[in-house]
């Protein structure tokens, strides 16, 4: 942590905590909101468009990085911040190290020349000093001064035009005050530092080192600031989506049109339910439940395609939203390939204890960077027929039993690898009681801790599905606790257009 006034200058070990964390997350903030004139949703439908300025909406993209921000470090208890260099090969990798290459062999010219010239490297020590000012707290005053004495860039220009700067015992000094600040992960940086003779070198070698320490200490206000965000998030949340509706009035637009598609979607199922081709008039309408709008729009989000932007309140959750949707596609085709060799084969295993889990064993790596574009299912499909062929042969031959002929291995080869295709009666039944799962999870109050019956068929993936279901019930049920009044007004809008308009505090219903 940064020194303190009554702390020994000489003795100081107090560091920044390490950072040990690390975070898969990458950047991904999104400016969904777009500039198109619209009314509040808590203003009446008479109210005029309110037509947004440039600076309205760069406030209302501020409002929305910091958001995101806020809600990755309270909800992501691995999220810090990473140093990672730019590709060697990526034009913007390339221009930097050109610019930076030029920069340091111009230093090194200027120190070189009789007698030196020192403007350059003098701009280098104030950015320096401001940088070691900046680790402070504001109580260090003993350092603090010390700092700003020993780095004056008058005293050193004063020096420069004598030819008397020590600019070794500068670098050393600042060395010194770098291994008092840093973290004790900066260490063995430190170390190298003291280790390089060339003044240049050590130059470049001390900014490098002071960004690493910069980005300790971001990693060590975000640990201390989680806590803080973890206890007050709603809050903090729902005000800061406010404001960006307030400076972007259609901010809600897509979430809008994400419940209206839900609302339909019940409609058209009440309709086909009562075979009547009424269903969409407004006193239907009123019959619908509001939760269980919400909650088959959250289904969507699991078959969602997240190359379309995603609702606009739910954008700090995209990846792990778009995380828990490829674990259960890849969840699907497990239990799809279990289920074809249960069925074509399941005698011959039945009484092998484990045989589904061993099945599963053979499918996961296989199924690996399901996601990724690259990714061949119909390969890996062949490949997993290929392995579960062996598998079953391996387990009849071990009891002395006849192994599998052709014709039978090559229709379960076939219809594993028939998965892939669209419409696949198999793939159609495990989506179905999927979706019916994550339904009644979402369907259970918030407090309940136990999990729904799992259904039929998707025994062998019980234990992951558990457990994505968590994760995926903690963050709808947080969602609706943040954009609960948000959601009201939109379903009161659309469920009940004659109704007078209520306040903002209403909560949407929720478990």
């Amino acid at each position: 942590m940064p020194l303190s006034d009554d702390q020994n200058s000489d003795s100081d070990s107090s560091r920044l905590s390490e950072s040990t964390a690390s975070s898969s997350d990458s950047e991904y903030s999104r400016q969904s909101f777009n500039s198109d004139s619209s009314s509040k949703p808590s203003s009446p439908a008479s109210s005029p468009p309110k037509m947004v300025t440039f600076d309205e909406l760069m406030a209302a993209a501020r409002n929305l990085t910091d958001l995101t921000l806020a809600h990755e470090i309270a909800v992501n208890a691995n999220f810090c911040i990473k140093h990672e260099d730019l590709p060697q090969n990526s034009l913007v990798g390339t221009v930097k190290r050109i610019v930076h290459k030029a920069f340091w062999d111009h230093l090194e010219s200027e120190l070189n020349e009789d007698p030196p010239e020192y403007e350059h490297a003098i701009k280098l020590f104030e950015e320096i000093k401001e940088i070691l000012l900046s680790f402070l707290t504001p109580g260090a005053n003993r350092i603090q001064n010390q700092i700003c004495e020993v780095l004056d860039t008058d005293l050193i220009r004063q020096q420069a035009e004598h030819n008397a700067v020590d600019i070794h015992g500068l670098a050393n000094y600042i060395i010194n005050t770098m291994g008092k600040l840093c973290a004790p992960i900066r260490d063995d940086d430190i170390k190298q530092l003291k280790a390089t003779d060339n003044i240049v070198e050590l130059l470049r070698q001390i900014f490098h080192v002071l960004d690493l320490m910069k980005m300790d200490m971001a990693n060590y206000t975000i640990q201390c600031l989680r806590p803080y965000l973890q206890r007050n998030l709603v809050d903090y949340e729902r005000t800061k989506f406010q404001e960006i509706l307030e400076e972007t009035p259609s901010a809600l637009d897509l979430t809008t049109e994400w419940i209206k598609e839900s609302i339909e979607d019940e409609l058209s199922s009440i309709s086909d339910e009562s075979s009547s081709s009424s269903g969409a008039d407004h006193s239907s309408k009123s019959n619908i439940s509001p939760t269980l709008v919400l909650n088959n729009g959250y289904l969507k989000l699991l078959q969602w395609d997240y190359h379309k932007t995603i609702p606009e309140t739910l954008i700090t959750d995209e990846v792990r939203l778009q995380e828990l949707r490829e674990k259960l596609n890849q969840l699907k085709i497990i239990a799809c390939v279990c289920l074809i060799t249960n069925n074509m084969v399941g005698a011959a295993i039945v009484d092998v204890p484990d045989f589904a889990d061993q099945l599963k064993r053979v499918s996961v790596p296989l199924l690996e960077g399901m996601s990724k574009k690259t990714f061949d299912l119909k390969e890996a499909l062949n490949a997993i027929g290929v392995q579960i062929c062996s598998k079953v042969n391996g387990s009849l031959s071990e009891r002395g039993l006849p192994t599998l002929n052709a014709e039978t291995q090559n229709n379960l080869m076939g219809q594993i690898a028939s998965i892939v295709e669209e419409n696949n009666p198999v793939c159609s039944l495990i989506d179905k009681r999927i979706q019916l799962f994550m339904k009644s999870l979402l369907a259970l109050p918030s407090f309940q801790k136990c999990m729904p019956a799992v259904p039929g068929g998707l025994s062998v993936i019980q234990t992951e599905m558990e457990f994505v279901g968590s994760q995926y019930a903690s963050i709808v049920n947080f969602n609706k606790q943040v954009y609960g009044p948000f959601y009201a007004n939109i379903l009161r809008k659309l469920l009940f257009p004659e109704a007078p308009i209520g306040k903002t505090e209403t909560e949407a219903p929720t478990n």
